[in-house]
């Protein structure tokens, strides 16, 4: 939680159009933000600027989909600040980060809990991994956000390999009330599944985040193998199988 006295200012520069495993930058960045814990972040969008291309980016009526600069900021300690850092870096890429030092006068009356570092070890494409699966329901809610999607969301932002969401029609819970989707009603608090797969050491690493926010559920974890994992190439090892 963010308190009173010296802190870090951090300012992340990316362009608008630059993108993250299918979704914009700047949203990966915000979404990591959000579910590390940080206090609070702002996201800024430039009409005009250049960068170490030396490229002129304008907003113009000739061209409304130039690629705009985006500033991402946000006020941390010096210790999360220094435990973020090197995820930012990766996320950022080819953008530049900026650190200044400065002084909270004033915190917010209300921060997101910290959450711990999850470690991020590779997941092997074949062999001995974990199979996490969540059990919440339909109507949970976390942040005015359904749990389902919060959780999924969060796990993306935390490298957790991948995750899927199944929507049950039928089925109860430790409180015996029937949860079932009827002709009346479509949205009766149906039964949420979340199916996750990954090495033990990410899943457990996650285990903290995920104590946070769900309340009320189930989570079962069980051994799995893995008999084939894949996932997008970056330009230079495709390259690489190309050479082989």
């Amino acid at each position: 939680m963010l308190t009173a006295g010296p802190a870090k200012k951090v300012i992340l520069y990316v362009g608008e159009d630059h993108q993250y495993h299918g979704q914009s930058l700047y949203s990966a960045i915000l979404n990591f933000l959000f579910y590390r814990g940080i206090s609070g972040a702002s996201v800024i969008r430039g009409i005009a600027g250049f960068g170490a291309d030396h490229h002129l980016h304008t907003m113009r009526i000739e061209r409304l989909t130039e690629n705009l600069p985006i500033k991402i900021e946000f006020v941390e300690s010096a210790e999360k600040v220094e435990e973020l850092l090197p995820k930012l870096s990766e996320l950022v890429g080819s953008g530049l980060i900026e650190i200044q030092d400065t002084t909270v006068v004033k915190p917010s009356e209300e921060s997101a809990k910290t959450f711990a570092k999850p470690v991020t070890p590779s997941l092997r494409s074949e062999g001995k991994a974990k199979l996490m699966r969540i059990f919440v329901g339909e109507n949970d809610k976390w942040h005015d956000m359904p749990l389902y999607r919060a959780l999924l969301e969060s796990m993306r932002a935390n490298d957790i390999a991948g995750a899927t969401v199944y929507q049950g029609i039928l089925g109860y819970g430790a409180n015996r009330r029937i949860h079932k989707e009827t002709t009346l009603n479509l949205s009766h608090d149906r039964p949420m599944m979340l199916s996750v797969v990954d090495s033990e050491e990410k899943l457990r690493a996650y285990f903290p985040i995920l104590d946070g926010m769900v309340q009320q559920g189930l989570v079962v974890l069980s051994d799995a193998d893995v008999i084939k994992y894949t996932h997008s190439l970056t330009n230079q090892q495709k390259k690489k199988e190309a050479q082989k």
